[in-house]
Formats: C-alpha cells, structure tokens, sequence
C-alpha cells in the first residue's frame, strides 16, 4: 500500500479526514434510512420515531418515499385519497432538522408505475404515458405472467410526461425544503418497448440514462442533487446478480454514460456483493444499501468502512455510506421496531428476520466506529 494512502487510513481511523470530522462522519458521511412516508395519522409517532431513535443512532439522512402522498396543488389530480399536508410536512423537517437529519423526499419515475393489480396514480389519470398501454392489469396478478409484467413504465419519449412529473418534483422538493431528491428508477423492465411508437428500435440503455439525465438536469438547475437505485446500471450476467438486483435487458452499459454527480443507492439483500467499487471505479458515488438480513447488514458495514480506509484518495471519497431500505408503510415497520427485543431477535434459518431487527443491527455495528 502506498505510504500516503496509510498515513490516510491512519487519520480516518483516529482523528476524521478533516478538521473537526468526527470519525464516524469520515468513515459513513451518509448513514441513512428509507421508509415510505407515513400518513397524516401517523405524523406525530413518526416524530417521535426520528427524536428518539433515529437521532441518539445517528442516523443523518432519511428517505421518505412520498409518491402521490402529498396534497399536490400542481396536480390535485395525482393525490392519494388521504395525503399529507403541508403542516405535515413541515412537522416531519422540522423534527428532521433539529436532529440533524436530512429529508430526501422521493416519487418513482419512469418505472414501479403499477404494483400487482394496481395501476398507480400517474398512468391512471393519464394512461396516455404508458410504456405499454397493451398490457392489461390483471385482476389477479401472479409472477411470471405471459405479459411479463412486473411494473408499468411510463414513456421516456412522451412528450408530455415530464411536464407533469417535474411539476410534482418541484413541489414536493419545496416542501421539504430538501437540496436532493431521489427518483427511484429501479427494476425498469418496460423500456424501449417494441410496440411503442417513440421507444421502439432505440438503444435501450441510451433511454435509460436520458431519462436518468433530463432528471438530473432538471434538479441541478435548481441547485439540488439526484439520488437513484443502482440495479439497472449492473450487468446481471456478468456479475450473476441476475435481473432484479442487475439488469437483463440492457440498460447496464448506462453506467457509462449517466452523469457522475448522479448518487447511486446500491441495495443488495441477500448476499454483501460488493458491486459498490464498481460504481466508485466509474467515477459514481455510492451508498451501500441493507434490508432484512442482519448479517448481511454487518458485513456490509464492515465493507464500507474498508472501502473508505483502503482505497485510493481519488476512490475513497465515492463511497458515502450505509442505508437501511424498508419496504412497507410506516405503521408496520413501527409495531414490529417497538415490539421487537434486539436482544433476542427473532430470524430464521436463512438468516431473514423483520427489517426492524436488521436497522437495529446496522446502526449498532455502525455506531462501533465512534
């Protein structure tokens, strides 16, 4: 190793890379939590949640997948029937803020425009954005299915969609006062479809990092930064991640031709791939991200500590830290974390166990490097 790439992991590990940078910010800049955002009803547990849980574990970024949970007044047609206000909102920074948090408010854009049967709000009110407007929802939804279904897409190529969503973007980054936004842009398997009027015989990976730039774009003119999922821009095959945690259909060589100050949110949930160099090497910053594998969980913080202290100076500032992902609505994840004894959690022979009991574990193995 070379002697200034010691002399750097040896400051990391002692003082803070910086003046004033406490350890822990050196090795996890970014120590995060995404979770969907709560209802109106359940606002003020959340607050409690964020003061007194997130905060004392340090947690400084929060992800609050909002969607049409929100009472738009550039599109009241796109709200769900019980949305946030804006006092909501102002409750939840507020809260955030004094604790030292960071709200990145999130909508999906260009794919999970559907889940199962149900055709989410965007293409419901305006099905003239649909990717594939031939493929019918199902009243029972099974996977696989001949349509190969999994979520809708909106189409990159319409030449109204971007005025309708760039509107909900802007609003909802207002409200949050927030300096990023996150557009998911995960598992896309409707892309450059070939009955699509627009899409049809374009470079599939082309679309997607167009899409990934009008995004980014769009929020840099605003002074803001753009935070997506990472599986689309991974090689499936290659990397044997295969088509949900990678992609199958083309759109990995958009690794290469999206903007580096793009942040990549690189979840990985049954094994601690370590496709994070990957991205660092590509010139991307990362965030490592867990779900329900405390194990898993524990190792990927042990990686990215490694990755931070290990690499050279012109990779090691790319890899920005952890990110616990829960995939369900507030109200459940709340009763399991409350119910739930960390001292005997409960997991199964695969080594699964309720996302609480892994946030728990990767913010205590997180903590370790205080």
């Amino acid at each position: 190793m070379h002697i200034k790439w010691i002399l750097a992991a040896i400051v990391c590990l002692c003082f803070g890379t910086v003046a004033g940078q406490s350890k822990l910010d050196s090795l996890f800049p970014v120590r995060a939590l995404a979770i969907a955002a709560p209802t109106p009803q359940n606002v003020d547990s959340f607050v409690v949640f964020i003061q007194q849980e997130l905060v004392p574990r340090k947690v400084n970024t929060l992800i609050l997948r909002v969607d049409f949970n929100y009472q738009y007044k550039s599109h009241p047609e796109l709200r769900d029937n019980n949305p946030l206000t804006e006092k909501d909102v102002r409750k939840l920074t507020a809260a955030a803020k004094a604790g030292g948090i960071n709200i990145i408010p999130q909508i999906n854009l260009l794919g999970h425009q559907s889940w199962a049967a149900e055709t989410y709000n965007l293409l419901a009110v305006y099905p003239q954005f649909d990717e594939t407007p031939w493929v019918k929802m199902p009243a029972k939804y099974v996977w696989p299915n001949t349509d190969s279904l999994y979520c809708k897409s909106y189409c990159p190529l319409h030449p109204d969609v971007h005025k309708i969503v760039f509107d909900l973007v802007d609003e909802i980054c207002t409200a949050f006062d927030a300096t990023a936004f996150h557009a998911g842009m995960d598992e896309v398997f409707y892309i450059g479809d070939s009955k699509c009027p627009r899409c049809k015989g374009k470079d599939k990976a082309v679309l997607y990092a167009d899409e990934v730039k009008r995004v980014r774009d769009h929020l840099a003119a605003k002074g803001k930064k753009l935070w997506i999922w990472g599986d689309r821009l991974l090689d499936g095959h290659s990397t044997g991640l295969g088509g949900w945690e990678a992609s199958f259909n083309g759109t990995w060589p958009a690794i290469d031709l999206i903007p580096k100050d793009v942040v990549i949110c690189d979840w990985h949930y049954e094994r601690p791939d370590k496709s994070a160099v990957l991205f660092a090497a590509k010139g991307l910053s990362v965030i490592t991200c867990s779900w329900n594998r405390p194990a898993v969980a524990e190792q990927q913080v042990k990686d990215m500590a490694n990755f931070r202290i290990g690499s050279s100076p012109e990779m090691s500032g790319r890899f920005l830290g952890m990110m616990e992902t829960v995939w369900s609505p507030v109200t459940p994840f709340l009763h399991a974390y409350y119910k739930d004894d960390p001292a005997h959690p409960v997991i199964n022979e695969k080594g699964i166990s309720n996302p609480s009991t892994t946030f728990r574990k990767m913010f205590d193995a997180i903590l370790q490097y205080q």
